[in-house]
């Protein structure tokens, strides 16, 4: 491992020290495992355009679900009216 130093914010750090004591971990190791989420997930953060969402909407079942003219409202912004 390599040792670092950083800054945080008396919230950041109050937090962390409360996760920690809450999973029964260290402080180093609560840091350590929030970062890697965040360097997992951080690539994710592309918002899709419309035609990417329904192309993975397709992709889902094959062709896409028969009733996707009709209801595409309710599939791309999850209304259940």
């Amino acid at each position: 491992m390599i040792r670092t130093q950083v800054y945080l914010t008396e919230e950041q750090a109050q937090d962390i020290k409360l996760r920690a004591k809450r999973e029964n971990k260290r402080e180093a190791e609560v840091i350590r495992e929030l970062l890697s989420e965040g360097l997992r997930t951080s690539g994710r953060e592309r918002r899709e355009s419309t035609g990417e969402s329904l192309l993975r909407l397709a992709a889902i079942g094959g062709t896409g679900p028969v009733d996707l003219s009709t209801r595409i409202d309710d599939y791309l912004y999850g209304d259940e009216s």
